[in-house]
């Protein structure tokens, strides 16, 4: 197994495409071809995580956090983060990040602490935009079923909570191949005309490039027109935050000792109680507090996140109990649910969760 074969499966999992435009993921140290002889997963890459692959014989780090953040001028050691790129370099160890693709994605972050909270109906809180393409292209009709099924098998066709999407239109083409052409239709310098099927259908953004392949590997034409556009449809999902529901509502006080015992946290900063019990619940890993008006706007009676700010707090204004749990413990399982993932993908090779705790905040 290479590098390459893990990346793969990670990307089934939570496609880098995803990612938000700020963030820094995929292979950062190493090279994607390089043999794998195990596997060490991380919340954050830093040097005592380092010798911890050594130790255990992984050449391969996959990190939640990107160690490389923004552009990197020198490599002298004066930081945390050249120390850990050059330990990782020296051993010839392999650096991975998936951060905000595994945020958006359905079976990620955000779905990890919801089964930690027991929640049930969980949707995509802030669904992503811009995910969804359409292919628009043309066919000859006695080709169009063998073009459609062939693009429906490269994940064609799929929209929200329905597959093999197409729509399909009846028409005339007409086109005279010159000296340089190869045609499959006509003859050339001669005007032809061709019954066709104008061929419609969706796709996830990620498979742009297998639809495109499959779409040259199955039409016959020598030129093959086609068209992509971005439609507006919000993908359910893909996207940032979940919201769930408890299965029977619960007392505010209760449900915040409840999370502070199922997300092992020390103590929870929250808004003023709103005397009112709990049953629906927004979550976001991570820096949340961007999501609050979202978490208000799904009628949330908590949501829980990280790393607000005092004047976040105001912003509850009556409508939403917030809890930060400190961004550390949101996201501190998001390595069990790596190492649960590859394991079932890759059950014969080694796949170690680490036992370095990376949180840098402390408490008294």
């Amino acid at each position: 197994m290479i590098v390459q074969d893990v990346i793969d499966h990670l990307e089934e999992l939570s496609p880098l495409a995803y990612a938000e435009d700020f963030d820094n993921v995929g292979l950062l140290v190493g090279n994607r071809s390089n043999k794998v002889s195990g596997i060490l997963i991380t919340l954050d890459t830093l040097e005592t995580v380092v010798d911890e692959a050594i130790a255990n014989n992984c050449n391969l780090i996959v990190s939640f956090h990107p160690i490389i953040f923004s552009g990197l001028k020198k490599l002298t050691g004066r930081s945390y983060v050249e120390r850990v790129v050059i330990k990782a370099i020296k051993h010839n160890i392999s650096i991975f990040a998936i951060h905000t693709a595994l945020d958006n994605a359905l079976q990620g972050v955000n779905n990890m602490i919801c089964e930690r909270l027991g929640l049930i109906n969980r949707k995509i809180l802030i669904p992503q935009v811009g995910t969804i393409k359409k292919l628009s292209t043309y066919v000859p009709t006695n080709e169009a079923d063998t073009l459609r099924n062939a693009l429906f098998e490269a994940g064609g066709g799929q929209i929200g909570n329905y597959s093999h999407c197409s729509f399909n239109t009846d028409g005339l083409g007409t086109f005279k191949p010159n000296a340089s052409a190869n045609p499959t239709k006509g003859k050339e310098g001669e005007v032809h005309t061709e019954s066709e099927v104008k061929l419609t259908m969706t796709f996830a953004k990620h498979l742009e490039s297998k639809v495109l392949q499959t779409l040259f590997k199955t039409h016959s034409y020598d030129e093959v027109a086609y068209e992509i556009t971005t439609l507006e449809n919000k993908n359910q999902h893909i996207g940032m935050g979940m919201v769930g529901e408890l299965a029977e509502p619960m007392d505010e006080l209760k449900f915040l000792n409840f999370i502070k015992k199922q997300m092992n946290t020390a103590c929870i900063k929250h808004s003023e109680l709103l005397k009112k019990p709990i049953e629906k619940v927004a979550v976001l890993g991570g820096s949340g507090s961007f999501a609050i008006d979202a978490a208000k706007a799904a009628n949330a009676d908590i949501f829980i996140t990280s790393d607000l700010k005092y004047h976040d707090f105001f912003k509850a204004e009556k409508h939403v109990l917030l809890a930060d749990i400190g961004h550390y413990e949101s996201e501190q399982f998001t390595k069990n649910l790596l190492v649960g993932y590859l394991t079932k993908k890759i059950s014969n090779f080694a796949v170690v969760l680490s036992k370095t705790n990376t949180n840098p905040v402390k408490y008294l």
